[in-house]
């Protein structure tokens, strides 16, 4: 099944699989040479539960290019401004 991400803000975004939510994407670390962004599962399932290509609950990659690709390039809706 496809993913879609959801960004909530700069470095932020919300993993769907189905329509729901089941993992968060993140960015941390302030300078380039030292980010890192995280996919992390909401919820813990047992191990062999986990959806493709989670083999774990967390995973960490250099760049939000790398997780994209991991995931099987998802649709990636962007941050929407009201103003």
């Amino acid at each position: 099944m496809p993913y879609q991400l959801i960004q909530l803000a700069p470095g932020s975004y919300d993993l769907l699989m189905g329509g729901e939510i089941i993992a968060s994407i993140v960015r941390s670390g302030a300078r380039t040479d030292q980010v890192t962004w995280t996919a992390e599962l909401l919820n813990d399932p047992a191990p062999g539960q986990w959806p493709l290509p989670f083999t774990q609950v967390e995973h960490t990659f250099k760049t939000l290019e790398e997780v994209c690709a991991w995931l099987g390039n998802p649709e990636i809706k962007p941050l929407r401004r009201t103003e």
